[in-house]
């Protein structure tokens, strides 16, 4: 077999079998699933005898074989017919006909799998183009076996597959992993304040990602909860909504011995995987600025119907980005803090921290947070981290089970300078994080302090709830006439009173830790001294300005060296052009 860090090319060389028969973005049609089929294949290979023997045996005693069957594999999955892919290649004119015998062998997670990459088709059309018994062929070639390629690489080998397929045919699916060092980030910002509770011996815990792709977020927990606690146990849960990634991720949790049942395919937010269920730990990766208009009808509906009771109570982000509804899904999934409560980790860009003004469904989502103290971090990352996008990203860490120290506080951590240039880009990705860059954010995150970094510059910042909040205040002038005098509301309420020009309208936002009436008298009141505030327009907002809070001024430059430069520039300028003319 050739070495690992060759195998994705290795699997990429069966496109040279599939080229001109296969357009080059349906090459993953093929690929993903043959490469899942050998993985199982391979899996499956030490206990087959046995399998088939306790098959034999119990089917004599007419019994279900099938729980007899799973304890022979060690396994949540078995297949019960006598073939494997080697055994068809010794059939080369019946092949197509015994690899869908083989995959009807399996058991039922196992045929949903190959179902939701529809498969079969894929066999009929590899049959009538008389490749299949030379795929087939060629995928025998490689072991696949977790003992010879991890989970961990096999996981980063299908997502690195699935991303060239997806560059290939312009399609934005599978487009949005998570990398790996990301994900390490976000798993020990979760586990750092627990690791007490995690060693404790037989120790249980859940993990849902409602964005699962191929399960990357969930094997990379899973990994680390390991190397913490040999004897714990975390049981994952997640929903996925490419049908060919919901595929790979299944697979990857069979494998693992998780429950795939826990495994929902679908979308999210229209379609609820896991109603009703509450979790101990989530994880994250939402699509950043994606319009959510085909969903828009079920979700108002639950947000108008449901109200708090659904997922949607605090309010609904603007149609065009969707990433905020993925929010409020994880907040309504959280354990109640009387049951021991949750904490999570959600990636999102950076229009959740400030879109939308007082009122808006942003600022209620982010009043909703703020306001019950649930947000206990939010960390800048660096540009260029994602696949497909070089856009600034923020991962916030939400808890309703706060230490005492962390109590109607939130920690803002910039790490957007902490990052090493990857030798190789991989599409928008330039950047990654080292070992020592999230040993040193999960530090800081730790440490619950304000830092600052070498030169100085704030890197960890405290905050109150309230310093996020503010009002909107709605600053009236008055209407005047012709003649220059205040016009007066003539019946009901306004008799009297002084009428608002519409024209001379202002807002202005007082921060919420400051008196509303003071602030007025001090910022407006010496510049109009004939405003007012109508109370009845006023609003409460909260916004994140987390770059703002981060900025170092930098004085500028004396005007004497920028006049040197300038005529040294100049200078120069002139003898270019006393050249020219000579």
């Amino acid at each position: 077999m050739p070495p690992q860090p060759a195998l994705s090319s290795f699997l990429w060389s069966v496109a040279d079998l599939l080229r001109g028969d296969y357009k080059q973005s349906d090459y993953g049609k093929v690929i993903l699933p043959f490469t899942v089929l050998r993985r199982l294949d391979c899996v499956l290979e030490s206990t087959k005898d046995a399998v088939l023997l306790e098959l034999a045996a119990k089917q004599k005693l007419g019994v279900n074989p099938d729980p007899f069957l799973k304890r022979k594999t060690g396994l949540p999955f078995f297949n019960q017919s006598p073939l494997d892919l080697n055994k068809l290649l010794g059939d080369p004119s019946n092949v197509a006909q015994n690899l869908l015998s083989y995959l009807q062998g399996f058991s039922p997670e196992v045929r949903d799998i190959f179902e939701h990459f529809e498969f079969q088709t894929q066999i009929e059309r590899l049959s009538k183009a008389g490749l299949l018994y030379q795929v087939t062929e060629k995928f025998c070639q490689i072991d696949l076996h977790p003992k010879r390629v991890s989970n961990a690489d096999m996981g980063t080998v299908f997502e690195e597959l699935i991303r060239k397929f997806a560059e290939l045919s312009n399609e934005t699916a599978g487009e949005h992993f998570t990398p790996r060092e990301v994900i390490r980030l976000m798993v020990n910002l979760l586990f750092v304040e627990d690791s007490d509770a995690l060693a404790k011996p037989g120790v249980v815990r859940t993990l849902y990602d409602p964005t699962a792709g191929t399960g990357g977020m969930l094997s990379v927990a899973g990994e680390y909860l390991a190397q913490l606690n040999p004897k714990a146990s975390l049981n994952v849960y997640g929903q996925e909504l490419n049908p060919e990634s919901y595929a790979i991720c299944k697979a990857d949790m069979l494998i693992k011995g998780q429950d795939v049942g826990n495994i929902t395919f679908g979308n999210t937010l229209s379609d609820d995987g896991h109603p009703g269920e509450h979790f101990d730990y989530m994880l994250s990766n939402p699509p950043f600025g994606v319009e959510w208009k085909k969903v828009e009808k079920e979700v108002r509906k639950e947000h108008e119907t449901q109200g708090f009771a659904g997922r949607f109570g605090p309010g609904l982000p603007r149609v065009s980005d969707g990433s905020m509804l993925f929010l409020l899904h994880l907040l309504s999934k959280m354990r109640p803090t009387a049951e021991g409560g949750s904490r999570f980790g959600i990636v999102l860009n950076g229009s959740p921290l400030f879109t939308g003004g007082a009122g808006s469904g942003e600022s209620e989502i982010r009043r909703h947070v703020l306001e019950n103290d649930l947000c206990e971090a939010i960390v800048g990352l660096p540009t260029d981290m994602f696949y497909n996008t070089g856009i600034a990203t923020y991962v916030w860490i939400i808890s309703n089970r706060k230490p005492p120290a962390r109590k109607g506080k939130v920690q803002l951590i910039d790490a957007s300078g902490m990052w090493q240039k990857m030798r190789k880009s991989l599409g928008s990705k330039r950047k990654e994080l080292s070992d020592e860059h999230i040993a040193h954010i999960t530090r800081l995150f730790g440490s619950f302090e304000e830092a600052q970094d070498e030169d100085g510059k704030p890197i960890s910042r405290l905050f109150d709830n309230e310093d996020f909040g503010y009002h909107a205040i709605t600053v009236e002038r008055p209407l005047r006439d012709d003649a220059g005098q205040i016009v007066l509301g003539l019946k009901g309420k306004q008799k009297g009173k002084p009428q608002p020009d519409s024209a001379l309208r202002d807002t202005e936002n007082v921060p919420y830790t400051e008196d509303v009436g003071e602030y007025f008298r001090r910022e407006v009141l010496p510049h109009a001294s004939d405003a007012w505030i109508d109370p009845d327009k006023t609003k409460v907002g909260y916004e994140i300005p987390f770059n703002r809070h981060f900025y170092v001024f930098k004085p500028p430059r004396p005007l004497t060296e920028i006049d040197a430069e300038l005529k040294t520039t100049t200078d120069r300028i002139l003898e270019m052009i006393k050249g020219l003319s000579a």
